[in-house]
């Protein structure tokens, strides 16, 4: 045990905090097959089983919190007296967002960035986990919530609205069924247990089905499940519009509704003096106005309210 290779403990250390193989693989450059075998070899080196495997990632087992309890704050110690060494590149960023609106709002907006700053090398981190700024290289992030992260400057870019979206092959079964009238149409139950329809409802009248067609536990999920004509989702206008443009999904009875929730742009105080980051931010910004000039009626006037 005395000749446990720190870099077997480092690995466990990212893993852990992570609880998730392929993102603690991708920040070590490494294969997920390759890491697993590390976490493996650490424990028959100590004889003691330090995660729980499952198919939604790694949870630590008590041996396995004990282990990080008793030397991560050390490794973090040792980044912490490193940061000062560290040859800061000003035209390299790395940012952090969920997938959905990297692929749905960030990835079609990109080239006009990179067009207008070729010597801008963009690194993009596709999660929908926090981040811990203080222990990853990341320098900003785009996050969805109520703009409050301690120990992070946050700047409003745009709200978010939801509307009932359903697949073209639903609607046509569902022919001659009212848009309006949802008692009609088979629903999805949404990830925050249906806390969105109960507010749909509310606002717009009619009642809480009884019973839902399916529940899903993941934003990524519930479009997934509109898209394949399972049901009536409550779909995210910020990262639905591009299914709707392709005509992937259509908006039921064109009827809006806005939510607590914004996107912001975050990033650590250590970010400030980045020019990477100053030009990312500045692009980001107008983009985020454009794209609200861009937005259907409804939503403009939701927003001028």
């Amino acid at each position: 045990m005395s000749r446990v290779p720190l870099s077997l403990l480092q690995q466990f250390v990212q893993v852990a905090r992570l609880g998730n193989l392929s993102r603690a693989a991708e920040q070590a450059n490494l294969t997920v097959s390759a890491l697993s075998h590390q976490m493996r070899q650490l424990e028959e080196r100590l004889e003691h089983r330090l995660f729980e495997r499952g198919p939604r990632g790694v949870t630590l087992t008590a041996e396995g919190c004990s282990l990080l309890e008793a030397v991560g704050d050390h490794f973090d110690g040792i980044e912490h007296a490193l940061t000062r060494y560290r040859v800061r590149r000003h035209d390299s960023l790395t940012v952090t967002a969920s997938p959905g609106i990297i692929s749905s709002w960030l990835m079609p907006r990109l080239p006009r960035l990179l067009a207008t700053h070729p010597e801008l090398e963009l690194n993009l981190q596709s999660t929908n986990t926090l981040v811990n700024f203080e222990r990853e290289a990341v320098d900003a992030g785009v996050r969805y919530g109520k703009g409050e992260w301690e120990g992070l400057r946050s700047e409003y870019l745009f709200g978010e609205w939801i509307a009932p979206v359903a697949a073209p092959s639903l609607v046509a079964r569902m022919a001659g069924a009212d848009p309006l009238d949802l008692a009609q149409w088979p629903l999805i139950g949404d990830p925050n247990r249906n806390n969105r329809w109960n507010e749909w409802f509310a606002h717009y009248g009619g009642e809480t089905p009884h019973r839902y067609v399916a529940h899903v536990d993941t934003i990524d999920a519930l479009r997934q499940a509109a898209l394949e004509g399972l049901g009536v989702a409550l779909g995210r206008m910020v990262t639905s519009k591009s299914w709707i443009d392709a005509g992937r999904l259509v908006v039921l009875g064109n009827r809006y509704l806005p939510v607590p929730e914004a996107y912001h742009l975050v990033y650590p105080p250590r970010s400030e003096g980045h020019r990477g980051m100053a030009t990312f931010r500045t692009w980001l910004h107008e983009e985020a106005v454009a794209y609200c000039r861009e937005m259907p009626q409804p939503l403009r006037d939701e927003a001028a309210a």
